[in-house]
């Protein structure tokens, strides 16, 4: 009877004994706790940060670090402006060189048929003016080397071959040659009073010089040097 009674009660008192062991939750601690974490993260957050501030790139100042790379990149701009323009003197050069392969390479063959074409001048003159008049033969055989030259001149006009026969013209290193001095020719010094053999030029390109005599100077003739110097 007494034990029987006595079983509730130490349940009771079990149960009581149970929720006493239990630790209540401090609302203060849990906000320190709280608090801590939020530092911390806050503390890494700025350690990210200074990654990008100015110490970390060593102390260099922001707008020096601009104005170096602003100066870069137009050392840039400016190396490619001049590879693009030594690009394109190079195209122009590879186009002239072309052109002045298909004007001059006859130049050399030219050269050549100029003593062909003097030694049909020297025919023409050695023949006697006497013996011209006499003999319609010979004149039949002057016309043919004649006409025989004209053609060759003719051909060599149209490949832009030119003859040159500078008498009493200035006299010019250019495109002339002197072979002798003439004293009182009565022509200004420099003037060519005499062409031995004329000269050639190809696409305003000197093909061979005119061979030349020149006036040694004549003092009586200043005066008309003046005049010819200013037609010049």
């Amino acid at each position: 009877m007494t034990e029987h009674n006595k079983g509730p009660l130490d349940g009771e008192n079990a149960s009581q004994g149970d929720s006493d062991n239990v630790t209540p939750i401090d609302p203060t601690a849990t906000e320190q706790a709280q608090q801590a974490s939020h530092e911390d993260l806050s503390a890494l957050a700025g350690e990210d940060q200074a990654m990008f501030t100015d110490e970390s790139l060593g102390g260099v100042d922001q707008a020096a670090r601009i104005a170096e790379l602003e100066a870069a990149l137009a050392a840039e701009k400016e190396r490619g402006l001049r590879a693009l323009a030594e690009a394109e003197n190079t195209r122009r050069r590879g186009i002239k060189d072309r052109e002045d392969a298909g004007k001059f390479a006859i130049s050399r063959f030219a050269r050549d048929l100029l003593d062909v074409l003097d030694n049909f001048s020297r025919a023409m003159d050695s023949v006697p003016e006497d013996l011209k008049e006499v003999d319609d033969r010979i004149n039949a055989v002057v016309s043919g080397v004649e006409s025989v030259q004209n053609d060759m001149l003719k051909i060599f006009s149209a490949h832009g071959i030119k003859k040159i026969e500078p008498l009493d013209e200035k006299f010019d290193a250019n495109f002339h040659e002197v072979m002798f001095e003439v004293p009182g020719s009565g022509k200004p010094e420099g003037i060519i009073v005499q062409v031995m053999e004329p000269g050639y030029v190809i696409s305003e390109r000197l093909l061979r010089p005119a061979r030349v005599g020149v006036a040694k100077g004549d003092p009586n003739a200043a005066s008309v040097g003046n005049e010819i110097d200013q037609e010049v």
